[in-house]
């Protein structure tokens, strides 16, 4: 099996990634795996969808930073591969990240996905699907039963009004945006600087106004969901707390966050239920919830992160289960073709 990981940029991936152990994890299984930036795309003048891409198959590593280093080996020239030669192409690049300086990579990986897709490629998670879910406005059209209050504003009288009519404290952040940036909480101490953390946030765009759960103070849970169930191996779920002792209200690893090991209770798989057809149906083969309490935070369909921290606190390495499911996934391929669109055979 041939498999393409998109990323932002290939030569700033890093070791402990999620794309990393994924990628090195179905290289040890005799796959083959290829890197590609967003940047790396190219529709050739005969039609056909290419990319530059980097490779490090044929042997097996015991390192992630020995894998990663033989991928990024700046003495190898990168391959120019025509996409039909792949079997899966996992779009693992988060179009937040290019936000401000490549405003042009931010939806590359969908479109060129897209493509991909229509020539029979199968492309995770669905790339028609991710064009709508470009910014949190996804997790709206989920049940509001699994969704803290919200305002959506550029407004900030409306934000303030909302914040009024909380009585507690308030959580805001940027409509799109990943790893904590420009996150606010909002008690009585701050409402003195609100219009400024308001406006810092509206100055890039929309900004989210959501109810605080009490139980954040225990940090949040990052729970890893595949094919619309949550994802395990040997009894144990992908799953760990992430927890901010610095009193930094961002639990998430890229803001100071660390992990803990976490007890996956009914009500969370409850949530898991909830939000599984509207998963199934969109084609999300892969994505991380953020749960607090009863409520989900987040629910991340670009690039979710955290496979290493829930090894780290369950001793389960569950790669191979995500790699073993893409197997099956080429089987249905290989059986239905054309006949079964992209979409579908994404979370089946």
């Amino acid at each position: 099996m041939k498999i393409g990981f998109v990323v932002n940029d290939v030569m700033t991936e890093k070791c402990v990634y999620t794309t990393t152990r994924l990628a090195m994890a179905a290289v040890n299984m005799g796959h083959e795996s290829y890197y590609l930036g967003v940047g790396d795309f190219v529709y050739a003048p005969d039609g056909s969808v290419e990319a530059h891409v980097r490779s490090a198959n044929g042997e097996s590593f015991d390192s992630l930073k020995d894998y990663l280093q033989a991928v990024q080996d700046d003495e190898k020239e990168s391959e120019r591969i025509n996409l039909d030669e792949l079997d899966v192409l996992l779009l693992r690049n988060d179009p937040a990240d290019d936000k401000a300086d490549r405003t042009w990579a931010q939806t590359s990986g969908i479109l060129f996905g897209q493509l991909a897709a229509s020539r029979g490629v199968i492309v995770l998670n669905d790339p028609f699907s991710l064009a709508n879910a470009l910014n949190k406005t996804y997790f709206q059209h989920f049940p509001e039963q699994v969704r803290p209050k919200t305002c959506i504003s550029r407004d900030v009288k409306d934000i303030k009004a909302f914040i009024e009519d909380q009585h507690d404290k308030v959580v805001i952040k940027p409509l799109q945006g990943s790893g904590g940036q420009s996150v606010f909480l909002i008690g009585e101490d701050e409402k003195a600087n609100l219009n400024q953390m308001i406006e810092a946030v509206v100055r890039d765009g929309f900004c989210i106004a959501q109810e605080y759960l009490p139980g954040a103070v225990d940090g949040d849970v990052r729970m890893f969901v595949m094919n619309g169930r949550p994802l395990m191996k040997d009894g144990k779920y992908a799953a760990f707390r992430r927890r901010n002792d610095t009193g930094d209200a961002r639990s998430n690893m890229h803001s100071g966050g660390k992990c803990e090991p976490v007890e996956i209770t009914d009500s969370m798989l409850e949530l898991v239920e909830m939000v599984r057809p509207k998963l199934m149906e969109d084609g999300m083969f892969l994505v991380g919830l953020d749960i607090v309490d009863d409520k989900l935070m987040e629910i991340n369909v670009f690039s979710p992160g955290g496979l290493g921290s829930s090894e780290q606190v369950t001793g389960v390495d569950f790669t191979q289960v995500i790699i073993q499911d893409l197997e099956r996934k080429l089987k249905f391929r290989s059986c239905y073709g054309a006949c079964m669109r992209n979409q579908n055979i994404a979370s089946l």
